[in-house]
């Protein structure tokens, strides 16, 4: 029976996978991998399956936005996946990590509303030691560009209303990036017993967005192939760990 919303078969679903907002992201990461072969394609959800350095894995598309992100998601921890990696893009907070940085997300603060319906207030969202580690790791290893590592916060909100976002508040706590999805991952990864990490190429200054944001220009188009790159190493050598392991 197909998962209702991905509209695949958790038969077809490996143990590992990359998600990514983008349907045509998912599509471009597919592309490096050996035997690709799209299983599904259902609103924003876009699922693909192949090889990476001999390792299966799924790459799936979720879209903008934490609640619909949660149902990828859950549907993936439902078909078995263990091994959750977020590929995505994100604002930056701080002056040091400039567009085309990298960013490796230990944790995220909780600042949208889905996580709120699932967990208690004081809940964490976290990475996975292991999965943060292999990210960074490789993502310093490729070079190119700045890589950075730490707390990146999670939003509803992308442009601004008549409230004042608190994005100087999380700057000056030391967060590095913004973005949407990362949260509600690291929460439904610890309720579904999934390890979960997340890299995110920065797009642009986080305060700027309304006037000035331009996610096409090459500076970022480069560091997202970097982090897919770096991404897809992870797996692997995360895989190949868990293989050393028993």
């Amino acid at each position: 029976m197909k998962l209702p919303i991905l509209r695949v078969d958790p038969a077809d679903i490996p143990a590992y996978a990359l998600v990514c907002g983008d349907p045509f992201r998912a599509e471009k990461i597919a592309g490096r991998l050996e035997g690709a072969r799209e299983l599904a394609f259902a609103r924003e959800y876009r699922t693909f399956v192949g090889k990476y350095d001999g390792v299966e894995l799924a790459v799936v598309s979720h879209g903008v936005g934490s609640p619909g992100a949660a149902v990828c998601f859950e549907e993936l921890a439902r078909a078995g996946v263990r091994t959750i990696i977020r590929v995505g893009t994100a604002g930056s907070l701080s002056p040091e990590y400039p567009a085309g940085s990298l960013i490796v997300s230990v944790a995220a603060a909780r600042e949208e509303g889905l996580t709120k319906q699932l967990v208690p207030p004081g809940f964490p969202a976290v990475a996975d030691s292991a999965v943060t580690e292999a990210l960074y790791r490789e993502a310093v290893a490729l070079g190119g560009g700045r890589v950075g590592k730490g707390i990146t916060a999670t939003f509803d909100a992308f442009f601004t209303g008549v409230v004042e976002l608190p994005h100087e508040a999380y700057a000056k706590a030391g967060a590095l990036a913004i973005e949407m999805e990362i949260a509600a991952l690291y929460v439904i990864a610890s309720l579904r017993g999934m390890r979960a990490g997340a890299i995110v190429a920065l797009d642009g200054d986080a305060d700027t967005v309304d006037e000035a944001y331009d996610p096409h220009r090459d500076v970022v188009a480069e560091a997202v192939e970097r982090e897919i790159e770096a991404a897809l190493r992870a797996i692997a050598s995360l895989a190949r760990a868990d293989a050393a392991a028993g």
